[in-house]
């Protein structure tokens, strides 16, 4: 009798990958139909569908499936969201977070996928990265800062022994600048500057005003691999806009320049590649789309802490950070 294979590898993970994509789309649907608005409190599948005009019978399974996924609870035939559908998929809430989910899943690249990989062109012209489509993303930046970063950024930034004795700082491609302002909040008296393209910052002006902080924060607008980034700094912030630099020495030399002496310059950087390029799988995932289309933004881990070094500051302190958008790197340089 001939011997059966043997196979000690289990397929697992390519049912977990075929699987993965229901998941999204259960989440998507659920944002489109606007279900996690309905259930704050307890209700049945009936009194939803009846709200958002839908099958019954489909409304019921498909909430089924919702709390399969945990993004919401079923307890005596009622459901309710989750802790963190509550928190972020329920629109009339700062942390909503529906609309990135919505960006993100555009898959209307990587539906191209087979024809990108085999002809190394993209379907249609145009550039990914124009002033006014990143103009268009302050808002959903706005949500996830305050849905979590800027308390992040705050509390890295405020441990630095020397934050009481800032006076002026500048966050660079800082966007909505949340993060900015609630570094400026957390600090008695540091004023700080805003620093993004002109399109972005006209509407980071409207955030400003509506926290009530137009005595201490201020906007610059340009570009800043051409443009100055302005002087006197006791501390830079760059998170995770040095992706769109074109030469990172010279805007690392350049920041260098803007600060004091003794100044900090802290990068926060979601890009940094290890592994020849092929880890975080997170990361190497969350740029696929642009890169296929020529925009390249991964840099190899520790090439921003390298060039910190090459460019003259006294000492560069690095650590890798578990973030919601994966791992992402920090570099701490003082000059």
């Amino acid at each position: 009798m001939k011997k059966l294979l043997e196979v000690n590898v289990s397929y697992r993970d390519l049912v977990e990958m075929l699987i993965a994509p229901i998941r999204s789309k259960l989440l998507l649907t659920g944002i489109k139909l606007k279900v996690f608005n309905q259930l704050s409190e307890p209700r049945s599948a009936e009194a939803v569908a009846k709200a958002i005009g839908t099958n019954p019978r489909n409304t019921r399974l498909f909430l089924d499936s919702l709390a399969a996924i945990d993004l919401l609870q079923k307890k005596n035939g009622l459901y309710r969201n989750s802790s963190i559908a509550q928190v972020f998929l329920v629109e009339d809430r700062q942390t909503y977070l529906g609309e990135l989910c919505l960006k993100i899943k555009d898959d209307s690249i990587l539906e191209y996928l087979p024809k990108l990989v085999k002809e190394g062109r993209p379907p249609t012209p145009g550039t990914t990265f124009s002033e006014e489509i990143l103009a268009q993303y302050v808002d959903i930046w706005a949500s996830t800062e305050l849905a979590g970063d800027a308390q992040l950024v705050v509390g890295i930034v405020s441990e630095l022994p020397e934050f009481p004795s800032f006076q002026k700082m500048l966050d660079l491609g800082g966007g909505p600048g949340i993060i900015g302002m609630a570094i400026v909040v957390a600090h008695p008296s540091m004023k700080g500057i805003i620093f993004d393209l002109p399109p972005v910052v006209e509407i980071t002006k409207a955030f400003i005003k509506k926290y009530e902080l137009e005595n201490r924060i201020e906007v610059l607008g340009g570009d800043f691999n051409r443009d100055s980034i302005g002087e006197g700094y006791d501390l830079i912030l760059a998170c995770s806009c040095l992706q769109f630099a074109k030469d990172i020495d010279s805007i690392v030399k350049k920041i260098y320049d803007a600060l004091n002496e003794g100044g900090v310059f802290t990068s926060l950087f979601g890009f940094g590649l290890t592994h020849e390029r092929t880890k975080p799988e997170f990361t190497v995932l969350n740029m696929l789309a642009t890169a296929l289309m020529g925009h390249d933004m991964g840099f190899d881990q520790g090439f921003i802490a390298d060039s910190m070094l090459c460019i003259g500051f006294k000492s560069v302190r690095s650590r890798t950070l578990d973030t919601p958008w994966g791992p992402w790197e920090l570099d701490i340089a003082r000059k």
